[in-house]
């Protein structure tokens, strides 16, 4: 409504919104991820994505306006709606996080200049569909077995990002037989958790090319991902190689 975004693109909408106005921004956004985990009172969240304009202000949203690289992003974050309410976001210099305080209505800054672990010890990947994972997956989940490593998984994938940029780990939501190309969309979810999770120091990938260097080619596409700290991460691709 201030007018600093021109165009909207959303998971709940099947194409852009073109705002109609002089804005410098495009926004991309998951509005509510996690949705399936509110009626249980489980932790949910939104992720935002923010990219420059390309097109000439004054006329209409153009496709290379939307479909923008990762690597294109001014700004990524997410809120988090848990035990505490938090924001945390980047704009390319490091990784800040703020808490909610509610009886003032305002945010502080609580985790300043946030770092991921280099290393971890928790997985957080849906096993119940092991049966259908590439042979690579199941060397790396075996080879986190076998180190005595954590398994944890919330199902709402900011809460999981969260817990593991804090404590070390790793996200894995990999491509199956049900989802060949993965379930998550890089536009509006993993960009923006890639961007983050470089940002602190960790890294982000499909199990071969890094999240923001893929080039999307549709509005709702999805990849596999890999997110966390970053020797996980480098681990699971070796595995997958």
């Amino acid at each position: 409504k201030g007018g600093e975004a021109c165009a909207l693109i959303s998971e709940e909408t099947e194409s852009y919104v073109d705002l109609n106005n002089e804005g410098k921004y495009v926004i991309a956004i998951d509005p509510l991820d996690g949705s399936s985990n509110i009626d249980v009172n489980v932790s949910i969240g939104t992720i935002f994505s923010i990219y420059r304009r390309l097109s000439p202000v004054g006329k209409p949203i153009q496709p290379e306006d939307i479909l923008q690289k990762g690597s294109q992003q001014v700004a990524a974050g997410y809120i988090l709606y848990g035990s505490s309410t938090m924001l945390v976001y980047t704009t390319g210099h490091g990784v800040n996080g703020f808490t909610y305080e509610s009886t003032l209505g305002e945010y502080f800054l609580s985790h300043a200049d946030l770092k991921m672990p280099d290393d971890g010890k928790i997985y957080s990947i849906n096993e119940g569909q092991s049966l259908s994972f590439a042979p690579g997956v199941t060397r790396y989940i075996n080879d986190c077995k076998e180190k005595g490593f954590t398994a944890r998984y919330i199902g709402s994938l900011v809460a999981d990002f969260h817990r593991n940029m804090l404590k070390g780990g790793i996200y894995i939501y990999p491509a199956t037989a049900k989802d060949k190309s993965g379930k998550l969309r890089l536009m509006y979810e993993c960009n923006a958790l890639a961007f983050i999770a470089e940002q602190a120091g960790g890294l982000a990938t499909d199990g071969k090319t890094r999240i923001m260097d893929i080039v999307p080619t549709t509005l709702h596409q999805r990849v596999p991902f890999y997110v966390g700290s970053k020797k996980m991460v480098e681990k699971a691709g070796d595995c997958l190689a």
